[in-house]
C-alpha cells in the first residue's frame, strides 16, 4: 500500500487565506481525479464549517476530517483513509508555536505557506521559512513553497512579491488574487470550481495551482 502524499498548509497569523487555499487545493486536485482527504488540525475549525455548508445534493470535493494530537495519534488516525486517498491536505492552525502545526510538519512530505504581498506577513514568513529549513535537517524529504496569495495589482504587493525571490524556499509558479469568488465559494461550502463560468478567472488560478503543487511534489 503506497501512503498518501500529505500537504500541509502552514502560516504564522490570521489573515493568510490558508483555508482557503486548502479548500481550493483539494477540490481542484480532486477535479484532475486524485482521491482527496482535507484534514482540519485547526481548532477554529474553519475548512469543516466550510464544507459543511455545502447543500446535500452538492456535498465538498473532498472528505473532511479533523485531526489532533501529536504526530503519532494524527498517523493512527490517518490510518483509516491510507489506503482511501493519494493526497491530504492538511489546514493547519495559524501559528507555527501550535502542537498541531509542529505535529504537521513532522509527518508532511510538502508544505505550502500562503503569502499575502504585505510587510507584516513578510516578516512573518522569515518565521515560517526558518522553521521549515530547520525540519530539512532533520528530513531531507520534506519540500517547502511559498504561494502568493490575495494578491492586489499595487506598487506595495509587486515590490513584496520581488521580495519573495530572496527566499531560500521556493516560490510557486502560481498565485491567487484578491477575488469575490473565493469569499463566495465559502459561503456556498464549495470552491471556485462549483460557481460556473462567472468565476473563470479564480478557477484558472487554482488549476495553475494545482498544476505547480503537483509539479514539486512529483520532482
Amino acid at each position: 500500500m503506497t501512503a498518501p502524499t500529505l500537504i500541509a498548509l502552514i502560516s504564522q497569523k490570521g489573515g493568510s487565506g490558508k483555508t482557503t487555499v486548502a479548500m481550493q487545493l483539494a477540490a481542484g486536485l480532486a477535479l484532475e481525479g486524485y482521491r482527496v482527504a482535507l484534514a482540519d488540525l485547526d481548532p477554529q475549525e474553519s475548512a469543516s464549517r466550510w464544507a459543511a455548508s455545502a447543500p446535500p445534493e452538492a456535498p465538498f470535493a473532498a472528505e473532511v476530517l479533523a485531526l489532533r494530537g501529536n504526530a503519532a495519534e494524527m498517523s493512527k488516525a490517518l490510518r483509516p483513509v491510507a489506503n482511501k486517498v493519494d493526497i491530504v491536505v492538511m489546514d493547519c492552525p495559524p501559528s507555527i508555536e501550535h502542537p498541531h502545526t509542529m505535529s504537521a510538519l513532522d509527518l508532511c512530505d510538502f508544505a505550502l505557506v500562503p503569502v499575502v504581498p504585505s510587510p507584516t506577513d513578510l516578516w512573518a514568513t522569515r518565521g515560517i521559512e526558518r522553521l521549515i529549513l530547520d525540519r530539512q535537517q532533520r528530513r531531507p524529504k520534506l519540500r517547502g513553497a511559498l504561494l502568493p496569495n490575495r494578491v492586489m495589482r499595487t506598487a506595495l504587493a509587486g515590490d513584496v512579491l520581488d521580495v519573495l525571490q530572496d527566499f531560500s524556499l521556493p516560490v510557486l509558479d502560481a498565485a491567487l488574487s484578491q477575488r469575490s469568488a473565493y469569499a463566495l465559494s465559502a459561503v456556498r461550502g464549495t470552491s471556485v470550481f462549483g460557481l460556473g463560468r462567472a468565476a473563470a478567472a479564480a478557477q484558472e488560478e487554482v488549476g495553475q495551482l494545482v498544476s505547480a503543487v503537483l509539479k514539486l511534489i512529483e520532482e
